[in-house]
């Protein structure tokens, strides 16, 4: 059976990615960890042992300032030299993209909110 591995992100505060990384055996040897963003490893990442059973890591990685663009930035957890892709994340930062499609769906609530407040105004009144 092979071993498998699942990161998952706590929080991202200061400029800092931590989550922990879980994997499906104990007594494994801690993992080298990858951040990349465009296909560029972008940051070191630090991988520490949270339990003695070898199967339970913290891994912190800084998020470079000079990442932070206008658009959409994504990043990518990965095991060195692999493309497996343990965890990603996402930060939009600057001017609203156009193409974006979170925008996209608040406009698309922002209208929706609009039409149901004026939908409800015609049925006061016409049962006036």
């Amino acid at each position: 059976m092979a071993v498998k591995f699942r990161l998952t992100k706590k929080q991202i505060i200061g400029g800092h990615y931590e989550g922990l990384l879980k994997s499906s055996s104990k007594g494994q040897s801690t993992p080298v960890l990858e951040m990349i963003h465009q296909g560029n490893v972008v940051s070191s990442v630090s991988v520490e042992q949270v339990n003695s059973d070898g199967d339970a890591w913290l891994v912190r990685a800084e998020i470079p300032m000079e990442y932070l663009i206008d658009g959409v930035q994504t990043f990518l957890f990965v095991f060195a030299g692999r493309a497996d892709i343990l965890d990603r994340f996402s930060m939009i930062t600057g001017e609203p993209v156009e193409d974006d499609l979170r925008g996209e769906i608040d406009l698309l609530r922002a209208e929706l909110d609009m039409l149901k407040r004026a939908f409800r105004r015609h049925c006061i009144d016409t049962m006036r």
